[in-house]
């Protein structure tokens, strides 16, 4: 499976700009690189201009062009995510469609990260999201969602064997973002597929360094703190083999785990 990571600067607040940036991107991936999955980065339409998405988050359009774009380049398109209104509230969302234009899940993100005042502003998705690639399955994580590894471990029992991870990390905390790639990778013994922005929005500088990781928390291509695509060649069936090699999913001891969460005397944490 061939994947080409848009590691991309975003307009602030300018969905018509970036989309036309994207679809440029998405070309490029499909017809140079032979992409067979794109993928994008977080709030690739809009970047963090949370107090402006009365005017620029996406009601339903841009859901529409996601769509008709991968069929139009036959690729598979993991649209990032966006900023969208639904129902009156606005919220973090990752989109991802085949290569007929069909769209096969949808992720709004669950953990939203107050360093950047995200609760203040967006509603929190309450559900995990996996899905067909293909013959394979797959999971949808966003940015601040790889602090949490009780999340990316549920996906991998859900059956995952490749984790996608839209982004705009800062380039502050850039080795947390190397370390926590690396470690879900492993520990759950899958790829994992890190698109991350470049460049300034509001007072953050975007760290790049976009990556696909191994199950074997090797990095097979990494992007730097620039504009770039980043294609690889990945190997699916190497999942399978690594988890025969070391098998952490049979060795597992859910009883024990059960207490996560609760206090010393049995009480469920607040």
């Amino acid at each position: 499976m061939r994947i080409s990571l848009v590691q991309m600067d975003i307009a602030w607040g300018d969905p018509k700009i970036n989309r036309q940036r994207a679809e440029d991107w998405i070309r490029r991936a499909a017809e140079r690189e032979q992409a067979d999955v794109v993928v994008l980065p977080e709030m690739w339409n809009t970047g963090y201009a949370l107090d402006r998405l009365e005017d620029c988050a996406d009601q339903g359009e841009l859901v529409e062009w996601m769509a008709s774009t991968a069929a139009r380049y036959r690729v598979h398109l993991v649209g990032g995510s966006i900023a969208e209104k639904k129902a009156n509230h606005f919220w973090n969302t990752a989109y991802i469609f085949d290569r007929d234009g069909k769209q096969v899940a949808r992720y709004s993100k669950v953990h939203l990260f107050r360093l950047m005042d995200e609760e203040k502003y967006l509603h929190a998705g309450d559900q995990r999201v996996s899905f067909s690639l293909e013959s394979h399955r797959a999971g949808v994580m966003i940015c601040y969602d790889i602090r949490f590894p009780e999340l990316a471990r549920s996906l991998a029992l859900d059956g995952a064997e490749i984790l996608f991870v839209p982004a705009e990390w800062p380039l502050p905390r850039l080795t947390h973002w190397r370390l926590l790639n690396q470690a879900r990778a492993v520990e759950n013994q899958l790829y994992l597929v890190a698109c991350n922005r470049v460049g300034v929005g509001g007072r953050d500088v975007f760290g790049g360094h976009s990556m696909v990781v191994d199950p074997w928390g090797e990095i097979l291509v990494e992007g730097g703190e620039e504009e770039e695509l980043l294609t690889v060649e990945i190997d699916l069936a190497e999942v399978a083999r690594i988890r025969r090699k070391i098998p952490v999913f049979e060795d597992r001891m859910p009883d024990v785990y059960r207490s996560l969460g609760r206090d010393r005397d049995g009480n469920k944490e607040s």
